[in-house]
């Protein structure tokens, strides 16, 4: 079942990338906890000039990224990309953050992926959406499985954090599993 608006929630929308936006990013990676909880890659601190390249190097036709602004403002609060898209299979890959911290925890994610799962469905035309998770990101966990995605696996302790190994855990969702949040 479509949404009424393929880029609007109510609170956040899906929107391009402006240049200024890079030195937002790279603030954002200043933040060791979004970092370890984002990326499975060791965290490191970037420049604006090197996440300007990243947000441009990501267009290709595999893959759709968008910024999270705030209808509110027009603030910029994070990410969320379908890459790795595999169109004869009808298959993608979910990445996203929300790289704000005052906009952790309170429901921007769930809507973030209620708008980029009906984009991926409903215009993109897409079956299957997957993703990995760092089996601790709990929050991220939830929001997930809110949404209907399912545990398809796991990679036994393939993250180092901490002195601590961690699993990262598969989970996917199919057009037919979706639940709008």
């Amino acid at each position: 079942m479509p949404l009424a608006n393929l880029f609007y929630g109510t609170r956040i929308r899906l929107a391009a990338f402006h240049p200024e936006d890079a030195e937002i990013a790279a603030h954002w990676t200043e933040d060791g906890e979004y970092q370890r909880q984002m990326d499975t890659d060791f965290a490191r601190p970037s420049t604006p000039a090197e996440q300007a390249e990243m947000l441009t190097s990501r267009r290709s036709s595999n893959s759709v990224n968008f910024a999270l602004r705030t209808l509110d403002g027009d603030r910029l609060i994070g990410f969320v990309a379908i890459h790795s898209i595999e169109w004869n299979n009808q298959c993608g890959t979910l990445s996203m953050g929300i790289g704000e911290a005052e906009f952790r925890g309170k429901g921007y994610g769930s809507e973030a992926l209620n708008l980029i799962l009906n984009y991926a469905f409903n215009e993109l035309n897409l079956y299957r959406v997957g993703l990995d998770v760092i089996g601790t990101n709990e929050r991220a966990i939830r929001a997930y499985q809110k949404a209907g995605f399912r545990e398809e696996g796991c990679l036994r302790a393939s993250v180092f954090r901490d002195g601590q190994r961690q699993d990262r855990i598969l989970m996917s969702v199919l057009r037919d599993e979706w639940q709008p949040v």
